[in-house]
C-alpha cells in the first residue's frame, strides 16, 4: 500500500470536568469532533458510549460534582480512553445484569464494545481506561474506509513501474503517492477520450459522487450545515 507513515498527527488530549449528567453531552460532542478530525469516525459511537458509561460510574459511585478528567490518546494502533477521579475505593465491577435492569450494565457495555479495559490505582486517585482497535497500521496512519483502501491498492499497482525503488519500509511517502494519483487520473482521462468519452463530464460526475458521499458521511456524524 502507498501512504505516508505520518499522515495524521493524533496528539493526546485531556479535558477536566465535573461529574454531572449535564456534562456528558458536552464530552460526547468533543469526543466526536476529535475522532472525526483524527479520521476515526467509525469509532465515534462506541467511544461515546464508553465515555458516557465511565463518566456515569463516577457520578453514581463517587458522587455528583466530583472533579474528573477525560483523557484520549493513541496506544500503538488502539484508541485509548481514560476517565480519572480522586476516589480509590469505588472500583468498577463487571456485572451480569438482567437485560431489563435499569442499572448495572455500564461496564458490561464497555467490556462488549472495547478490546480491553482496566483500572490504574494511584496513591490518591484512579483511572479507568479502555481501548478500541482502530484498524490503523500505525498510530499516525490513516483509516479512510473501503474507498481509501481501494485507492491505495490501485496506486500501489500503478506506481510500481514509476517508482521501482520504494522506501526501506516498502512504502512510498505521501508526496510521491500524490504525484502517482495525479498521474493515474491523467492517464484515466486519456483512456476516456480514446474511447469516445468526455473527460470533463467524467470529472464532473466523479466530483458530484465525492461531494454526495462526503455530505452523507457528515450527516451521519451529525455535522449538518
Amino acid at each position: 500500500m502507498i501512504y505516508g507513515n505520518e499522515c495524521v498527527r493524533r496528539k493526546p488530549w485531556d479535558l477536566p470536568f465535573c461529574a454531572e449528567l449535564d456534562e456528558i453531552s458536552g464530552l460526547r460532542r468533543v469526543l466526536r469532533l476529535h475522532l472525526t478530525l483524527w479520521g476515526l469516525p467509525e469509532l465515534v459511537e462506541s467511544a461515546q458510549i464508553c465515555v458516557t458509561e465511565l463518566a456515569s460510574n463516577v457520578i453514581s459511585h463517587v458522587g455528583v460534582g466530583t472533579p474528573t478528567t477525560l483523557a484520549v490518546s493513541m496506544r500503538d494502533t488502539y484508541l485509548r480512553i481514560e476517565v480519572g477521579d480522586p476516589d480509590t475505593r469505588a472500583l468498577p465491577t463487571l456485572l451480569h445484569a438482567d437485560p431489563d435492569a435499569e442499572s448495572g450494565r455500564g461496564m458490561a457495555l464497555v467490556d462488549a464494545l472495547t478490546d480491553r479495559w482496566g483500572v490504574i490505582l494511584r496513591a490518591d486517585s484512579k483511572v479507568v481506561w479502555c481501548e478500541l482497535a482502530t484498524g490503523l497500521t500505525s498510530p499516525n496512519g490513516h483509516a479512510g474506509g473501503p474507498r481509501v483502501q481501494h485507492a491505495e491498492e490501485y496506486l500501489s499497482l500503478y506506481a510500481t513501474g514509476r517508482h521501482p525503488r520504494p522506501t526501506a519500509q516498502g512504502r512510498l511517502g505521501t508526496a510521491i503517492a500524490e504525484e502517482a494519483a495525479i498521474d493515474l487520473i491523467a492517464d484515466l482521462l486519456h483512456w476516456l477520450r480514446a474511447h469516445g468519452c468526455d473527460p470533463d463530464e467524467a470529472l464532473d460526475r466523479a466530483q458530484r459522487h465525492f461531494e454526495a458521499e462526503e455530505r452523507s458521511e457528515n450527516e451521519a456524524l451529525g455535522f449538518v450545515p
